[in-house]
């Protein structure tokens, strides 16, 4: 089989990162290049991802599943977002390809589409809530939460990793927007 896979991207907000403004209470970092992969289909391949992919796939509507450096989103009825570090991807992607290649599913990776950064700290959602309309309160949107949303005019996924911290995955021509929008909620909290 072809091997498409990119490895060894470059971190897009790298130089975003290091001009932010400090900010200890809304908290600014990128996590760097990750492997993802889209996956759509039934029980039965939910099941047989799960075992390859390692993390338990969530069939609960808005969540996440963690373990390590792994994370499975539901997004959808029937799509999810697999999300493991780029070194992964290759074998990952075989991986689930191996496991998933009797029954109905579509797997795509999407690797190349999207880059992810954490915002962190007491004024997190507060600074978000900027522009986003949801509702990012803990009792609406808890530890383990995720869904797509919109941050101003750009489509995120968004995931509450702890109390105070939210994972915001955008797609990579977004991103520069999406990392400025957030740095002027930020404003009325730098130092």
């Amino acid at each position: 089989m072809l091997d498409l896979s990119i490895t060894g991207r470059a971190d897009a907000l790298a130089i975003l990162e290091q001009t932010a403004s400090p900010c200890p209470t809304a908290r600014l970092a990128s996590l760097g290049p990750r492997s993802r992969f889209i996956l759509r289909g039934g029980d039965e391949a939910v099941a047989a991802a799960s075992a390859a992919f390692g993390v338990e796939i969530p069939r609960e509507p808005n969540r996440a599943a963690v373990a390590g450096d792994r994370a499975a989103l539901w997004l959808g009825p029937d799509e999810w977002v697999l999300v493991a570090g780029e070194e992964e991807g290759p074998a990952l992607g075989e991986a689930l390809a191996a496991a998933l290649e009797n029954i109905a599913h579509s797997l795509t990776d999407v690797s190349h589409r999207s880059v992810a950064f954490t915002l962190a700290g007491r004024h997190a959602a507060t600074v978000l809530n900027s522009n986003c309309p949801l509702d990012l309160s803990l009792a609406a949107f808890p530890v383990g939460a995720c869904t797509r949303t919109l941050l101003g005019k750009a489509e995120i996924v968004l995931r509450r990793a702890d109390e105070e911290t939210f994972v915001i995955d955008v797609w990579r021509s977004f991103a520069t927007y999406v990392w400025r929008l957030i740095e002027e909620g930020r404003l009325e909290y730098t130092l």
